[in-house]
């Protein structure tokens, strides 16, 4: 596979790893913030393990132009308490994983005092993740919407689909490392980068780095 592209990503909570190699490796990183916003997608969801298995996350949001809100004004809904459960699901999740304990007041600042903005509230949490896993790159913002973009590859629907998408830039395999609950399940690959800082930690940056775009 010749050199990875620029790439365009779309905003996400806690994305995934797939996310966080393109981070990595692209020359070029745009993130979406003009498109009309989508629901049940990364932008509100993202994925963990628990002791049963694999599980889905979802922040309620307000929309205030309802299905043809613009992601850029799409709020968090604070009426079900959500942020509390979200971390007592995380806590409990990662509570016993090695690095939990060093990063764990880091992710409770952020999860108890949310902005109002859904777009702030990913930005927040993406830039600790980035800086938790040694990432040191400058992200770019669209300034409007583009449907086709030239020079860059397009992950805006590529990054937690509903359906698995095969495309060139796919990674091919995900190396296993120890997970909180190996001794009951098999390695699940790819779940949002909480799993990978609080199990690796410090080596979440040399788990990055071998995962390449396309390889």
């Amino acid at each position: 596979m010749s050199g990875i592209p620029s790439v365009l990503l779309p905003t996400a909570c806690l994305p995934d790893v797939e996310f966080f190699a393109w981070l990595f490796h692209a020359p070029s990183v745009h993130i979406e913030l003009h498109e009309t916003y989508l629901k049940q997608t990364c932008r509100n969801r993202y994925r963990i393990s628990t002791a049963q298995c694999e599980t889905i996350l979802s922040i309620p949001v307000n929309k205030p132009m309802g299905n043809n809100s613009p992601l850029s004004i799409v709020e968090l809904s604070m009426h079900e308490n959500w942020n509390i459960i979200h971390w007592r699901t995380i806590e409990s999740a990662y509570s016993k994983s090695p690095f939990f304990f060093y990063y764990k007041d880091y992710f409770e600042a952020v999860f108890m005092s949310p902005p109002k903005l859904l777009i702030d509230f990913n930005l927040k949490l993406l830039q600790l993740c980035m800086k938790l896993a040694g990432i040191k790159k400058e992200i770019f913002f669209t300034e409007r919407f583009v449907k086709t973009p030239e020079d860059q590859f397009d992950m805006r629907h590529r990054i937690m689909p509903k359906q698995p998408i095969s495309h060139e830039w796919n990674i091919k395999i995900y190396q296993p490392y120890i997970q909180v609950f190996s001794d009951r399940l098999s390695f699940i690959p790819n779940l949002c980068i909480l799993d990978l800082l609080f199990n690796l930690g410090p080596e979440s940056a040399s788990y990055l780095k071998a995962h390449i775009p396309g390889q």
